[in-house]
């Protein structure tokens, strides 16, 4: 049982019969003892009025999948089973993530009738956002007493990465196209296979000219190449400590699913296999043997759910699982962190064991307020910070070519940049025919 408002307001005005009756202090407390009780009657009757809240039956209605950022709406269906009619304040008790706003709603529900409930979320954090309950505040029709029951009524959305990349995806497909079957390679790579034969013309590469068939046809003709098909793609997702760091927003974590997603989208497009790993000391997410449509929606629904460990990143587990996925050769992208070189000497271990079998590919973002610090010096807290920005930079610059002096391609950027470089980089890679 609760009390309104309107009933603290109706027990204040026994100030005024008090002021203009009570001549005496006698005739004065008798006059507030019986406006006491006539507004402690008043209530027990409107409370005997009001509807029950447990004569409800609830039904939700909700979507199980959103975009993080885009908005839903939750439906929940109020039936009053009860005799009377039902004046209720109702809570819909989501988590705060899930972006309820105003989750309180005032309705009148008739004895045996329905009433619909619709809630506007939009959910600020990606996972699992539940909601396990709701509370129904049932006054009587004075509205001076109340009822109060919570009743369950489970449900839960999974909020999914937003992939704000995708407005990437179309020119490097349009790219893709030009270089897959459009434009021929001159030159065979590892990743390349044979096309098609024409004439020479000039500025040919003369080591692509085919003898017999040039001396078949009496011109002198050279072989085209084009970038295989069905190669395999295996990204790696650091879910360790140095995942957790926040850069322009939003976690290092989320950066990489960004450039994970975009990564798997295009190398779909171009026809090879991908596979996904989430990785620290165990594996938080994988997505193997899905191809088209199906792998985007199973990564982003795997992903959705993975937040940052603060575990140290076991790196010399990494090579076992890559080989558990794949024995060929594949491009294996590793979205880590190089900002320190203490924090990267596990990764520089391993890299040895990758490229000795793979194309490695190693992709860290980078925090655009550190570059900027370097360039302001204005007073000597900023020539303090612009140095340790430029300390910070040498570090990330000294990592970066040891992994390049251990074989592997490094590729950095700030968040909204580092997943079409890295998508850039591929196309550079199929174009090369080192995949």
């Amino acid at each position: 049982m609760t009390v309104s408002g309107r009933f603290t307001l109706l027990v204040a005005l026994g100030v005024v019969p008090v002021v203009l009756l009570g001549s005496s202090p006698a005739v004065a407390g008798g006059i507030l003892a019986l406006w006491l009780l006539l507004s402690v009657g008043l209530g027990v009757l409107d409370l005997a009025l009001a509807g029950s809240p447990r004569a409800v039956r609830l039904e939700r209605s909700l979507p199980t999948r959103v975009r993080l950022g885009e908005t839903l709406t939750s439906l929940l269906y109020i039936t009053n089973s009860g005799p009377r009619r039902l004046r209720a304040l109702v809570r819909d008790a989501w988590q705060p993530s899930a972006g309820a706003g105003n989750n309180r709603t005032s309705l009148t529900v008739p004895a045996g009738e329905r009433r619909l409930v619709s809630l506007p979320l939009t959910p600020f954090r990606r996972g699992e956002r539940r909601v396990d309950r709701v509370t129904i505040r049932s006054y009587g029709p004075l509205g001076l007493w109340a009822r109060q029951a919570t009743l369950e009524a489970p449900g839960r959305i999974r909020v999914l990465p937003p992939f704000n990349a995708r407005k990437h995806l179309p020119s490097r497909i349009t790219r893709l196209k030009e270089l897959d079957g459009r434009t021929s390679l001159l030159v065979r790579g590892q990743g390349t296979e044979f096309d098609s034969l024409r004439e020479y013309v000039r500025g040919d590469d003369v080591r692509s000219i085919d003898w017999r068939a040039t001396a078949r046809h009496h011109d002198v003709v050279v072989r085209t190449w084009r970038p295989e098909r069905d190669r395999r793609v295996v990204i790696v997702i650091d879910t360790g400590r140095t995942s957790a760091a926040r850069i322009d927003n939003e976690t290092r974590l989320d950066t990489a699913f960004e450039a994970a997603l975009l990564l798997a989208a295009l190398a779909s497009k171009a026809g090879d296999r991908v596979d996904m790993i989430a990785f620290d000391r165990r594996v938080r997410g994988r997505v193997q043997g899905a191809q088209g449509a199906e792998l985007l929606s199973r990564m982003v629904d795997t992903l959705a759910v993975i937040d940052p460990e603060l575990l140290e990143m076991d790196w010399a587990g990494v090579p076992a699982q890559v080989r558990a996925i794949t024995s060929q050769r594949a491009l294996v992208v590793l979205l880590t962190s190089i900002d320190a070189a203490g924090a990267s000497t596990a990764l520089l271990a391993v890299l040895p064991q990758l490229t000795r079998r793979h194309t490695v590919v190693v992709a860290s973002v980078t925090d655009p307020t550190t570059l900027q610090a370097t360039h302001e010096r204005a007073d000597r807290e900023q020539v303090y910070r612009a140095a340790a920005a430029e300390r910070a930079l040498l570090d990330v610059a000294r990592v970066a070519a040891a992994i390049r002096q251990q074989g592997a391609d490094v590729v950095t950027g700030p968040p909204a940049e580092l997943p079409p470089r890295l998508a850039d980089h591929y196309l550079a890679l199929k174009l090369a025919g080192r995949l």
